[in-house]
């Protein structure tokens, strides 16, 4: 697939999220605006993942997971069936869910029909996505777990002869946690190099601009002196993300720094900063501007 056609499916995502926060009076999206191009690109140029397994149409929640539960249904299935030689894929920001499930409907892993379920009781399809919601694999709880984990799942692929490559999406805000931190050094530490990390570094947290809230800067330096291979990317351009992905990190974890804008592609968003972590519709006014910047810039719902 050529980088237009990502490129085409990165803003389709976009405007599924766009259309949802339309319907909904709100959603997660700017996160859609900031990771759309570095989700379109793992699903159909990085990672080396089998056709879904899952149900084409999320199934119910069927209960947690148990040695009695026989019907428990993880979410990992829509990234295609666990194989030594596969890759497998992580997102810690589980906030981010109806971006990912945008991304499976436009990957033709999950049909769009599966979207209406979204945030449903009795349902799977979470606005905070948990292990049994399509695309994902972990309850990922706090933000800044999913690494730690991710890093007990490499060892033990490893240990095993596995060579399937683990993907990580992480935001940046994460980099304020220092459960983060400790797992970084213990992958470089134990010369893990099948763990690949891009990071949506667009620079907002629930609380407003991270550098309000905590100091992450230079983040490339500071992965760097925890043993990680680090570089730094404009995460909207889909070659930069490629080339990045192909750095050689022998025995190191690879993290790619991905700068990204909150508002990308849907340039109204702007005027709402210096927050950007949910986009709340508060009156009719705003609803009617973001219908007509759909129509505008899109073509109105399914174009």
């Amino acid at each position: 697939m050529d980088n237009e056609d990502v490129k085409k499916i990165a803003n389709n995502i976009r405007r599924r999220v766009l259309e949802f926060t339309i319907r909904n009076g709100g959603g997660y999206l700017s996160q859609a605006c900031s990771s759309a191009e570095i989700l379109a690109t793992l699903y159909t140029k990085l990672m080396n993942i089998g056709p879904s397994i899952a149900p084409k149409i999320p199934p119910e929640f069927s209960g947690v997971p148990s040695r009695y539960n026989k019907k428990y249904f993880s979410g990992y299935g829509y990234n295609g069936p666990k194989e030594p030689h596969l890759d497998r894929f992580f997102l810690s920001p589980v906030h981010y869910a109806l971006v990912l499930y945008a991304t499976l409907v436009e990957t033709g892993r999950m049909l769009p029909e599966g979207l209406e379920m979204f945030n449903k009781d009795g349902g799977t399809v979470e606005m905070i996505g948990a292990d049994h919601s399509p695309g994902h694999e972990l309850m990922s709880g706090s933000l800044g777990q999913t690494l730690s984990q991710v890093l007990g799942i490499a060892m033990a692929r490893k240990r095993k002869g596995e060579v399937g490559k683990n993907w990580v999406v992480m935001s940046d805000g994460e980099f304020m946690l220092g459960q983060t931190w400790e797992a970084i050094e213990t992958l470089s530490f134990y010369n893990i190099d099948t763990v690949n990390v891009i990071i949506d570094a667009n620079g907002q947290s629930a609380d407003g601009k991270i550098d309000t809230v905590n100091q992450i800067e230079p983040l490339r330096e500071r992965l760097e002196s925890f043993g990680a291979v680090a570089v730094e990317i404009d995460g909207h351009n889909i070659q930069q993300i490629v080339d990045a992905a192909k750095i050689p990190h022998e025995k190191k974890p690879l993290f790619i720094v991905a700068r990204t804008v909150p508002y990308q592609c849907i340039e109204i968003l702007k005027k709402r900063a210096p927050k950007f972590h949910y986009i709340r519709i508060t009156n009719e006014q705003e609803r009617e501007e973001l219908e007509n910047f759909l129509r505008e810039r899109f073509g109105g719902e399914n174009a």
